[in-house]
C-alpha cells in the first residue's frame, strides 16, 4: 500500500508539471522545461548522494575510526541482505541521520557525532536499520527525483510572467495564480511523500533490527535533541530536511500537511504496537560504549 501511494503521488507530481507547463508556455514552453528538468534530474541521479555528503560536512569512517558504528551498520546490512554502504560522520552536535545514494549498490549513511554520542548501541542500531530500510526501498532516488521535480515546478512558477507572453490561455489572474499555487501544490506532494515512506522506513527498520522498541526509544531521543539542539547546516539548506530520520528544522513537530516528517508521538506508537508494548514506553537501559562511538 505506501508503494501504490507514493506511485500515486508521484504521478499527481508529474501531473501537475506537465499542466503547469502547458498552462504557462504551450507546448513550446513545455518541452523546453521538460529538457531542463530532465537535465537536473539527470545530475540530481549521479551526484545528489555526493552533493547532500559535502553540504552537511560528512566525512567518510572505516572501522578503524569508528568499529562499532561500522560493525552496527555491516551487520544489519547483512540482515537487510544489502551491500555494505559506505559510512560517514557530520560533526555536528544535533542527533540526527540519513541515508542517500541513487541505489543499494551506491548507497551511504551518515550519523552525527551528536547521535553516536547521546544513543545507547541499541538505539543506534535502531536508527541505522531505519535507514538501511530507507536504501533497501530506494527512497533516496524517490525523495530525489520529487525534489528535483519541485524545484523544476517552482521554475516554471519564476518564469510565469515570461511565458505569459506567449501562449497562456490562464490570463494574468491565472497567470499569477499559478505563480503561488503550483509551487505550494508541489511542496504539499513533496511532503506527503516524504512522511509516507517515513512511516514505511519505520516498520521496515524494526524488522530488520527485529526490536521495534529500539528505534522507537532512539526517536524519542532524537524528538528532544532536535528541538534543544540547532542544526544551522540544515537550517541553510532546508531542501534536504527530508532526507533525516528527525527534521532538523525547528518547528517542524506538527503532523500537518506543511510538516516534511510524521510528528513523532505517531512514529512511536506504531512501533509500540507492533512490538505488543502497552502505551506506557519505557526506554531500554543504557549500554556502556567505550568512548563516543567507538
Amino acid at each position: 500500500m505506501p508503494l501504490i501511494r507514493t506511485g500515486i503521488l508521484l504521478a499527481a507530481m508529474t501531473a501537475l508539471f506537465l499542466a503547469v507547463g502547458a498552462l504557462l508556455g504551450g507546448q513550446g514552453g513545455l518541452v523546453t522545461a521538460f529538457i531542463i528538468a530532465m537535465a537536473m534530474n539527470f545530475f540530481a541521479y549521479w551526484n545528489s548522494d555526493k552533493m547532500v555528503l559535502r553540504m552537511h560536512g560528512a566525512r567518510e569512517v572505516s572501522e578503524v575510526e569508528a568499529p562499532e558504528y561500522v560493525r552496527i551498520v555491516r551487520d544489519l546490512a547483512a540482515r537487510a541482505g544489502l551491500p555494505m554502504p559506505r559510512t560517514f560522520i557530520m560533526d555536528n552536535p544535533q542527533p540526527n541521520a540519513f541515508a542517500t545514494g541513487r541505489n543499494p549498490e551506491n548507497a551511504a549513511v551518515a550519523a552525527t557525532t551528536g547521535l553516536l554520542q547521546s544513543l545507547t548501541r541499541e538505539e543506534i542500531t535502531g536508527v541505522m536499520a531505519h535507514e538501511l530500510a530507507h536504501v533497501k526501498n530506494r527512497d533516496t532516488l524517490t525523495m530525489t527525483v520529487t525534489a528535483t521535480l519541485a524545484g523544476a515546478i517552482g521554475m516554471l512558477a519564476n518564469f510565469a510572467l515570461f511565458f505569459g507572453r506567449g501562449r497562456n490561455n490562464a490570463g494574468l489572474l491565472g497567470t499569477l495564480a499559478v505563480m503561488f499555487l503550483a509551487p505550494m501544490a508541489a511542496g504539499l506532494v513533496q511532503m506527503a511523500i516524504s512522511r509516507t515512506r517515513e512511516y514505511e522506513a519505520d516498520r521496515m527498520g524494526a524488522e530488520i533490527c527485529g526490536r521495534p522498541l529500539w528505534l522507537a526509544s532512539a526517536l524519542a531521543k532524537l524528538d528532544r535533541g532536535t528541538i534543544q539542539i540547532d542544526n544551522p547546516t540544515a537550517e541553510h539548506n532546508p531542501a534536504t530536511a527530508h532526507l533525516f530520520i528527525a527534521n532538523p528544522l525547528h518547528g517542524g513537530r506538527v503532523d500537518n500537511l506543511f510538516s516534511t516528517h510524521p510528528n513523532m508521538a505517531n512514529r512511536i506508537a506504531r512501533l509500540e504496537e507492533m512490538a505488543g508494548a502497552s502505551s506506557d514506553y519505557v526506554e531500554p537501559a543504557p549500554t556502556h560504549r567505550p568512548g563516543p562511538w567507538g
